[in-house]
């Protein structure tokens, strides 16, 4: 069964679909595990498109956008010859450009795309000279995480080439949908119990006693399934805890833990 992406707020979805539909590029903020990806993959999915995705990082180079050079042997000759990146591949093949963690590049390397995400839509690449043009459909989708180690904020220049959606923690009713169309675990009141224990890690997470990692809806769905093989106490640690480092936020979570599931 294909995962697909829920949240009570369904205006996101639409207004998403609308933006891309105009060609216009679409920055989805929001804190880890609120579906930020699968949303991009869905819409992607649903415009029969393909996904060429960055993962930003402060290695992320020109390279990794446009592509590298290397040499290739042509009947016995060495020939130069430039593979292709993610960018210049979404480009030409009027793909969909997925950037992950846009604020956590270096803030010199995003410039190269400002004329690709603009009414241009063209690229020219340092390393070969050649300029690209976009191909009609391409389509970009950036998103963010706000406030986390690493990040910087957005240029302002590249925030202005984006239309903003902001995809908040899934209400009750919405991840209580999603555990019980995306997790193998099918107890109600087991399923019930999660989605209580949800609402105390996002009270956590928004008085800053936890980080946002351990709220999110991905960590959820693998406490669901892993409850079906262990019990709760052990399926929250090898799902939630034992991911954190801060003695402080893992006890936090087990005293909440310990009142919602009786461990």
């Amino acid at each position: 069964m294909a995962i697909k992406f829920l949240h009570n707020d369904e205006n996101i979805k639409g207004d998403a679909q609308i933006i891309l539909s105009l060609g216009k590029n679409l920055l989805l903020k929001g804190p880890t595990g609120s579906g930020k990806t699968r949303l991009a993959e869905d819409l992607t999915g649903e415009l029969g498109k393909n996904m060429y995705s960055i993962n930003c990082s402060v290695d992320v180079d020109i390279e990794s956008l446009l592509g590298f050079k290397t040499i290739e042997y042509n009947e016995g000759r060495q020939e130069i010859t430039f593979i292709d990146g993610p960018v210049i591949r979404a480009m030409k093949e009027g793909a969909m450009l997925y950037i992950d963690e846009i604020n956590m590049a270096k803030p010199e390397v995003l410039p190269i795309l400002n004329a690709a995400l603009d009414y241009r839509r063209t690229i020219t690449n340092p390393l070969t000279g050649d300029t690209i043009v976009a191909d009609e459909g391409f389509n970009v989708i950036a998103a963010i995480n706000v406030g986390y180690v690493g990040t910087m904020p957005m240029n302002e220049a590249l925030l202005n080439r984006f239309n903003v959606i902001e995809i908040g923690y899934v209400s009750k009713e919405s991840l209580r949908e999603v555990l019980n169309s995306q997790s193998i675990q099918k107890d109600a009141s087991l399923i019930e119990s999660i989605t209580d224990f949800h609402e105390d890690l996002v009270t956590m997470t928004e008085q800053g006693q936890i980080s946002q990692e351990a709220s999110s809806v991905r960590s959820l769905i693998d406490l669901a399934d892993l409850s079906t093989k262990m019990p709760i106490g052990r399926a929250c640690y090898r799902a939630i805890i034992d991911k954190l480092d801060s003695e402080q936020e893992k006890k936090a979570i087990l005293n909440a833990a310990e009142l919602q599931f009786g461990m």
